[in-house]
């Protein structure tokens, strides 16, 4: 019974986490970079990856903090999510219509991506992130964002609308529609975006240490790791937005956004992510976190090689993706699925 109780405020708290990102806080943000007159790539890759990957930066740092060595939780939802991002969200957008990507913001994203990952198996493999390992986490995440920036003087290319966000109708019928409308009540007129920015920040912060306090629970009546629920179950529901906002895109024949919303959401989660929280907690307690690597190292080797599949997909392909180039990637993402239940 206390099982389905918990399920049902995990459910619920996915709900919600959701809506409040989707309604409130990436609008929200989205009217910030009108106002500081920042360029679509800069915007995407500050404000617009904070907006996407806010409820992960809190899971991890809530995890982080929370007493009894529960940092699994915080790497494990980082992990999971990063391969249901690069494996389901871009495996689905590649079957819902095939797309000829612009190569040149695809090769820098998967560069740095590649390198991220490279930087996450640094720290796992010795069972420890340091002080040097958080600090290259951010260092490297501000050269992307430098990266981006100037990109287009480096390798020109078209002008796209990757980072705008859909207009969003709330005339939505249903559970749903009641649910947003219930929501509108505790947030102010859409002029004072910035007063909507934190009180988004504050609810996205109760719901993640929701998460986090639910995962230790789950995991303790399932008697298995918290790292594996935090791999799927959570990875899961924290990335489900982003899904069906790719799904949209995709249909509209914008595959190029779909990988870019993708890609630079992992590239956020796992730099930012796990690189701001480690390193408050290295700073705060003077000492280095420590990790179980029974359950991570091999998920994290399994991202490093989607990654470089998916590459590899990309350059055969000459930047094309479609139904076999999504049938590849959900494969993949189900081999994981089926090992993990296997293995545990």
């Amino acid at each position: 019974m206390l099982l389905f109780l918990y399920a049902f405020a995990l459910l619920a708290c996915f709900i919600f986490l959701a809506r409040i990102v989707d309604l409130f806080f990436i609008t929200s943000l989205d009217k910030i970079s009108k106002e500081l007159k920042l360029s679509s790539d800069a915007a995407g890759a500050t404000l617009m990856a904070v907006g996407s990957s806010a409820p992960e930066l809190f899971v991890t740092l809530f995890a982080v903090l929370k007493p009894g060595n529960h940092q699994g939780i915080g790497i494990g939802s980082i992990v999971g999510s990063a391969l249901f991002n690069i494996l389901v969200i871009v495996g689905v957008a590649a079957m819902v219509r095939k797309a000829k990507l612009t190569w040149q913001p695809v090769i820098r994203d998967l560069s740095f991506y590649l390198l991220a990952v490279i930087l996450l198996l640094w720290g796992i493999w010795d069972g420890e992130f340091t002080f040097i390992e958080a600090s290259s986490f951010l260092a490297l995440y501000i050269l992307y964002v430098v990266a981006v920036v100037y990109w287009r003087k480096i390798l020109p290319y078209s002008e796209t609308d990757f980072d705008k966000p859909e207009e969003k109708s709330n005339d939505k019928k249903g559970v749903i529609g009641l649910f947003d409308k219930v929501l509108s009540f505790f947030f102010p007129p859409e002029r004072n975006y910035y007063l909507i920015f934190f009180i988004s920040i504050i609810i996205i912060a109760g719901i993640s240490w929701a998460l986090v306090e639910l995962a230790v629970l789950i995991s303790d009546i399932l008697n298995i790791s918290e790292a594996i629920i935090a791999l799927t179950v959570l990875a899961i529901g924290t990335s489900i937005p982003d899904l069906f906002s790719s799904l949209i895109v995709a249909k509209q024949g914008r595959g190029d956004m779909a990988l870019s919303n993708a890609i630079g959401s992992n590239i956020f989660d796992i730099l930012v992510g796990l690189g701001l929280p480690f390193l408050i907690y290295i700073i705060a307690f003077g000492n280095n976190i420590g990790v179980s690597t029974q359950n991570l190292i091999s998920s994290s080797f399994i991202l490093f090689a989607s990654v470089v599949v998916l590459i590899v997909m990309l350059v055969v392909s000459k930047w094309k993706i479609g139904k076999i180039s999504g049938l590849i990637l959900l494969g993949l993402y189900l081999f994981y699925i089926v090992r993990e239940i296997v293995l545990h």
